[in-house]
């Protein structure tokens, strides 16, 4: 790997992890704001029975996990070829 290369993958892997973490935090507070919501409502058969689905907050929650997954291991990648970098110097 060229010189230099590993910090790109080291950045790039921060960004994945910080993108996955705010992915998982936007879902939580969607999800929570949606239930808060029916709560107040008259009708609770939507909260009770969960119907309609609203799959948003579950998407951006997969999402966050897959984001931080990948940032992780392009994070240990660039560290490895950093150490690699290091040890042929």
């Amino acid at each position: 790997m060229p010189e230099g290369d590993w910090f790109v993958l080291m950045g790039v892997g921060g960004v994945f992890i910080v993108l996955g973490i705010i992915g998982l935090l936007w879902g939580r507070h969607e999800e929570k704001r949606y239930y808060e919501s029916l709560t107040t409502r008259t009708d609770v058969r939507e909260f009770v029975s969960h119907w309609p689905e609203r799959p948003q907050p579950g998407a951006l929650k997969v999402g966050g996990w897959i984001a931080l997954a990948l940032g992780v291991l392009m994070l240990l990648a660039g560290i490895v070829s950093w150490l690699v970098a290091l040890s042929r110097a």
